[in-house]
């Protein structure tokens, strides 16, 4: 018997606003997510793809108004293997 259990979009938007609210490192930031993401469903098995603009970049500095930064990470079964790549060709899509 394998358990499935989903997070609704609601509480998706929720979990990400309570990490995104303080200042922190995008790469953090998609560890705490799907840290929360395991904890919350009771499994290991989580991939979160978090693709964001930064206010910062795109307000001072280099000013680059269409830059986008991404990042992944990875638990339990996807980590690696068929699931890892299928998640990873999913997430890259336009």
């Amino acid at each position: 018997y394998q358990r499935r259990v989903h997070g609704g979009l609601s509480k998706i938007r929720r979990l990400v606003q309570f990490y995104a609210k303080r200042p922190q490192l995008q790469e953090r930031l998609t560890i705490q997510i799907a840290e929360a993401f395991s904890m919350a469903l009771g499994t290991p098995d989580v991939a979160v793809y978090v693709h964001a603009k930064h206010m910062c970049v795109s307000m001072r500095g280099i000013k680059d108004i269409k830059g986008y930064t991404s990042t992944n990470h990875l638990m339990g079964r996807f980590e690696e293997g068929e699931l890892r790549r299928e998640f990873m060709a999913q997430a890259s899509q336009k």
